[in-house]
Protein backbone atom coordinates (compact mmCIF):
# COMPACT_ATOMS: atom_id res chain seq x y z
CA UNK A 1 0.00 0.00 0.00
CA UNK A 2 1.09 3.37 -0.14
CA UNK A 3 0.95 4.28 3.72
CA UNK A 4 2.91 1.94 6.42
CA UNK A 5 1.23 -0.75 7.45
CA UNK A 6 0.42 0.01 11.21
CA UNK A 7 1.11 -2.93 14.24
CA UNK A 8 -1.30 -4.42 16.54
CA UNK A 9 0.85 -2.47 19.06
CA UNK A 10 0.37 0.46 17.13
CA UNK A 11 -2.66 1.38 15.21
CA UNK A 12 -3.17 4.37 12.58
CA UNK A 13 -6.72 4.16 13.32
CA UNK A 14 -8.46 4.06 16.59
CA UNK A 15 -10.33 0.44 17.17
CA UNK A 16 -13.18 0.14 18.90
CA UNK A 17 -11.75 -0.21 22.61
CA UNK A 18 -9.76 2.78 21.86
CA UNK A 19 -12.71 4.90 20.82
CA UNK A 20 -14.53 4.42 23.96
CA UNK A 21 -11.91 5.68 25.94
CA UNK A 22 -10.06 9.10 25.84
CA UNK A 23 -6.61 9.33 26.24
CA UNK A 24 -6.77 9.68 30.15
CA UNK A 25 -9.04 6.66 30.69
CA UNK A 26 -6.71 4.78 28.30
CA UNK A 27 -3.62 5.03 30.50
CA UNK A 28 -5.86 3.99 33.16
CA UNK A 29 -7.17 0.68 31.85
CA UNK A 30 -3.94 -0.19 30.31
CA UNK A 31 -2.19 0.05 34.38
CA UNK A 32 -5.32 -1.92 35.32
CA UNK A 33 -4.77 -4.88 32.23
CA UNK A 34 -1.49 -5.30 32.31
CA UNK A 35 -1.06 -7.46 34.50
CA UNK A 36 -3.86 -9.40 32.99
CA UNK A 37 -2.38 -9.26 29.64
CA UNK A 38 0.69 -10.65 31.30
CA UNK A 39 -0.76 -13.44 33.17
CA UNK A 40 -2.41 -14.48 29.93
CA UNK A 41 1.14 -14.46 28.21
CA UNK A 42 1.98 -16.49 30.64
CA UNK A 43 -0.38 -18.99 30.09
CA UNK A 44 0.69 -19.44 26.43
CA UNK A 45 -2.77 -16.99 24.92
CA UNK A 46 -1.55 -15.05 21.60
CA UNK A 47 -2.71 -11.60 20.96
CA UNK A 48 -4.65 -13.18 18.17
CA UNK A 49 -6.47 -15.56 20.41
CA UNK A 50 -7.29 -12.40 22.34
CA UNK A 51 -8.95 -10.74 19.26
CA UNK A 52 -10.74 -13.71 17.78
CA UNK A 53 -12.26 -14.20 21.57
CA UNK A 54 -13.32 -10.30 21.66
CA UNK A 55 -14.74 -10.39 18.25
CA UNK A 56 -16.99 -13.69 19.32
CA UNK A 57 -18.21 -11.49 22.06
CA UNK A 58 -19.31 -8.66 20.42
CA UNK A 59 -20.99 -10.75 17.80
CA UNK A 60 -23.04 -12.39 20.43
CA UNK A 61 -24.09 -9.98 22.61
CA UNK A 62 -25.28 -8.18 19.30
CA UNK A 63 -26.91 -10.75 17.59
CA UNK A 64 -28.45 -12.79 20.44
CA UNK A 65 -29.58 -9.19 22.31
CA UNK A 66 -30.18 -6.58 20.17
CA UNK A 67 -33.02 -9.02 17.99
CA UNK A 68 -34.94 -9.34 21.09
CA UNK A 69 -34.57 -5.48 21.94
CA UNK A 70 -32.67 -6.56 25.40
CA UNK A 71 -30.31 -3.23 24.03
CA UNK A 72 -29.27 -2.34 27.48
CA UNK A 73 -27.79 -5.68 28.22
CA UNK A 74 -26.70 -6.61 24.68
CA UNK A 75 -24.48 -3.46 25.41
CA UNK A 76 -23.37 -4.19 28.53
CA UNK A 77 -21.79 -7.38 26.85
CA UNK A 78 -19.96 -5.63 24.19
CA UNK A 79 -18.63 -3.10 26.09
CA UNK A 80 -17.15 -6.12 28.04
CA UNK A 81 -16.20 -7.79 25.31
CA UNK A 82 -14.46 -4.21 23.85
CA UNK A 83 -11.60 -4.34 26.09
CA UNK A 84 -10.40 -7.14 24.02
CA UNK A 85 -8.80 -4.53 21.58
CA UNK A 86 -6.85 -2.81 24.54
CA UNK A 87 -5.68 -6.45 26.08
CA UNK A 88 -4.23 -7.57 22.67
CA UNK A 89 -2.76 -4.84 21.80
CA UNK A 90 -0.86 -4.85 25.40
CA UNK A 91 0.14 -7.86 24.85
CA UNK A 92 1.87 -7.22 21.40
CA UNK A 93 3.70 -4.11 22.91
CA UNK A 94 4.70 -6.72 26.08
CA UNK A 95 5.97 -9.21 23.77
CA UNK A 96 7.53 -6.83 21.57
CA UNK A 97 5.39 -8.01 18.72
CA UNK A 98 4.51 -5.78 15.38
CA UNK A 99 3.32 -7.98 12.44
CA UNK A 100 1.28 -6.69 8.97
CA UNK A 101 -0.91 -10.26 10.68
CA UNK A 102 -2.01 -8.83 13.56
CA UNK A 103 -2.80 -5.19 11.83
CA UNK A 104 -5.05 -6.97 8.76
CA UNK A 105 -6.69 -9.59 11.52
CA UNK A 106 -7.28 -6.39 13.55
CA UNK A 107 -8.89 -4.57 10.60
CA UNK A 108 -10.70 -7.44 9.26
CA UNK A 109 -12.66 -8.56 12.69
CA UNK A 110 -13.14 -5.10 13.37
CA UNK A 111 -15.77 -5.15 9.96
CA UNK A 112 -17.41 -8.31 11.65
CA UNK A 113 -18.23 -6.94 14.65
CA UNK A 114 -19.47 -3.46 12.80
CA UNK A 115 -21.68 -5.86 10.93
CA UNK A 116 -23.22 -7.81 13.78
CA UNK A 117 -23.90 -5.07 15.68
CA UNK A 118 -26.26 -2.85 12.88
CA UNK A 119 -27.50 -6.18 11.96
CA UNK A 120 -28.81 -6.67 15.39
CA UNK A 121 -30.47 -3.25 15.03
CA UNK A 122 -31.70 -4.41 11.29
CA UNK A 123 -33.05 -7.83 13.10
CA UNK A 124 -35.05 -6.13 15.94
CA UNK A 125 -36.60 -3.45 13.23
CA UNK A 126 -37.29 -6.10 10.67
CA UNK A 127 -39.09 -8.06 13.28
CA UNK A 128 -40.08 -6.76 17.16
CA UNK A 129 -39.65 -3.51 16.41
CA UNK A 130 -41.36 -3.46 13.71
CA UNK A 131 -40.58 -0.19 11.89
CA UNK A 132 -39.24 -1.05 8.04
CA UNK A 133 -37.68 2.50 7.74
CA UNK A 134 -35.76 2.32 10.79
CA UNK A 135 -34.41 -0.99 9.23
CA UNK A 136 -33.56 0.67 6.30
CA UNK A 137 -31.43 3.00 7.86
CA UNK A 138 -30.31 0.67 9.77
CA UNK A 139 -28.91 -1.29 6.73
CA UNK A 140 -27.73 2.04 4.92
CA UNK A 141 -25.69 2.10 8.56
CA UNK A 142 -23.92 -1.57 7.82
CA UNK A 143 -23.63 -0.63 4.02
CA UNK A 144 -22.10 2.94 4.33
CA UNK A 145 -19.99 1.96 7.11
CA UNK A 146 -17.80 -0.95 5.13
CA UNK A 147 -17.63 1.36 1.83
CA UNK A 148 -16.62 3.89 3.55
CA UNK A 149 -13.74 2.14 5.14
CA UNK A 150 -13.11 0.26 1.50
CA UNK A 151 -12.71 4.14 -0.14
CA UNK A 152 -9.61 4.45 2.60
CA UNK A 153 -8.35 1.40 2.42
CA UNK A 154 -8.66 1.15 -1.76
CA UNK A 155 -7.11 4.57 -2.40
CA UNK A 156 -4.26 3.63 0.02
CA UNK A 157 -3.44 0.32 -2.04
CA UNK A 158 -3.11 2.55 -5.35
CA UNK A 159 -0.95 4.87 -3.30
CA UNK A 160 -2.70 8.06 -2.37
CA UNK A 161 -2.96 9.11 1.18
CA UNK A 162 -6.71 9.59 1.54
CA UNK A 163 -5.61 12.68 4.12
CA UNK A 164 -9.62 13.23 5.41
CA UNK A 165 -11.17 13.45 8.49
CA UNK A 166 -14.47 12.47 7.87
CA UNK A 167 -17.66 13.70 9.88
CA UNK A 168 -18.79 10.26 11.24
CA UNK A 169 -15.61 7.45 10.78
CA UNK A 170 -15.42 3.90 12.37
CA UNK A 171 -15.10 5.69 16.01
CA UNK A 172 -17.71 7.85 15.93
CA UNK A 173 -20.24 5.57 14.26
CA UNK A 174 -19.90 3.04 17.24
CA UNK A 175 -20.22 5.01 20.13
CA UNK A 176 -23.11 7.32 19.24
CA UNK A 177 -25.08 3.48 18.19
CA UNK A 178 -23.99 1.65 21.44
CA UNK A 179 -24.62 4.85 23.80
CA UNK A 180 -27.79 5.46 22.41
CA UNK A 181 -28.50 1.80 22.42
CA UNK A 182 -27.52 1.41 26.21
CA UNK A 183 -29.58 4.56 27.27
CA UNK A 184 -32.42 3.27 24.92
CA UNK A 185 -32.19 -0.22 26.77
CA UNK A 186 -33.18 1.71 30.18
CA UNK A 187 -36.71 1.89 28.98
CA UNK A 188 -37.38 -1.38 30.16
CA UNK A 189 -36.10 -0.44 33.20
CA UNK A 190 -39.53 1.83 33.34
CA UNK A 191 -37.28 5.19 31.94
CA UNK A 192 -39.85 7.37 29.56
CA UNK A 193 -39.11 8.55 26.14
CA UNK A 194 -35.62 7.47 26.37
CA UNK A 195 -36.46 4.37 23.85
CA UNK A 196 -36.02 7.20 20.86
CA UNK A 197 -32.53 8.19 21.08
CA UNK A 198 -31.37 4.70 19.27
CA UNK A 199 -33.67 6.14 16.48
CA UNK A 200 -32.09 9.28 16.44
CA UNK A 201 -28.45 7.99 16.20
CA UNK A 202 -29.04 5.89 13.51
CA UNK A 203 -30.38 8.60 11.44
CA UNK A 204 -27.26 10.74 12.85
CA UNK A 205 -24.92 7.94 12.32
CA UNK A 206 -26.75 7.44 8.76
CA UNK A 207 -26.64 10.74 7.37
CA UNK A 208 -23.33 11.38 8.69
CA UNK A 209 -21.28 8.14 7.22
CA UNK A 210 -22.88 9.34 3.92
CA UNK A 211 -21.31 12.78 4.00
CA UNK A 212 -17.93 11.30 5.30
CA UNK A 213 -18.20 8.97 1.96
CA UNK A 214 -18.34 11.99 0.17
CA UNK A 215 -15.50 13.47 1.90
CA UNK A 216 -13.24 10.59 0.83
CA UNK A 217 -14.32 10.07 -2.81
CA UNK A 218 -13.79 13.83 -3.42
CA UNK A 219 -10.88 13.93 -2.01
CA UNK A 220 -9.42 10.26 -3.37
CA UNK A 221 -10.51 12.24 -6.77
CA UNK A 222 -8.67 15.11 -6.03
CA UNK A 223 -5.39 13.33 -4.87
CA UNK A 224 -5.71 11.14 -7.84
CA UNK A 225 -5.51 14.46 -10.17
CA UNK A 226 -2.83 15.48 -8.27
CA UNK A 227 -0.58 12.54 -8.55
CA UNK A 228 -1.37 12.64 -12.27
CA UNK A 229 -0.46 16.28 -12.95
CA UNK A 230 2.73 15.59 -10.82
CA UNK A 231 3.78 12.33 -13.12
CA UNK A 232 2.68 14.09 -16.10
CA UNK A 233 4.87 17.31 -15.31
CA UNK A 234 8.48 14.70 -14.53
CA UNK A 235 7.32 12.94 -17.45
CA UNK A 236 7.26 16.19 -19.66
CA UNK A 237 10.50 17.54 -17.38
CA UNK A 238 11.93 14.00 -18.70
CA UNK A 239 11.52 14.49 -22.01
CA UNK A 240 13.09 17.95 -22.07
CA UNK A 241 16.02 16.63 -20.40
CA UNK A 242 16.26 14.17 -23.01
CA UNK A 243 15.91 16.42 -25.84
CA UNK A 244 19.39 18.08 -25.38
CA UNK A 245 21.39 15.12 -25.17
CA UNK A 246 19.91 13.67 -28.46
CA UNK A 247 20.37 16.96 -30.11
CA UNK A 248 24.40 16.69 -28.82
CA UNK A 249 24.03 12.86 -29.62
CA UNK A 250 23.37 13.96 -34.11
CA UNK A 251 25.55 17.18 -34.00
CA UNK A 252 28.31 14.27 -32.94
CA UNK A 253 27.01 11.99 -35.64
CA UNK A 254 26.96 14.63 -38.25
CA UNK A 255 30.38 16.24 -37.52
CA UNK A 256 32.01 12.46 -37.64
CA UNK A 257 30.40 11.84 -41.25
CA UNK A 258 31.56 15.13 -42.56
CA UNK A 259 34.96 14.37 -41.19
CA UNK A 260 34.72 11.56 -42.77
CA UNK A 261 33.75 12.69 -46.30
CA UNK A 262 36.35 15.15 -45.95
CA UNK A 263 39.09 12.74 -45.76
Amino acid sequence: MGQPVASRGQTATPTLGKAMLNKYARAFFTRVLTPFAAFLIRRGVSPDTVTLIGTAGVVAGALVFYPMGEFFWGTVVITLFVFSDLVDGNMARQLGRSSRWGAFLDSTLDRVADGAIFGGFILWYAGGGDDLVLCAVSIFCLASGQVVSYTKARGESIGLPVAVNGLVERAERLVISLVAAGLAGLHAFGVPGIQYLLPVALWIVAVGSLVTLIQRVVTVRRESAEAEEAEGAEAAAAAQDEAPAQDNEGKQQNASHGSEAAT
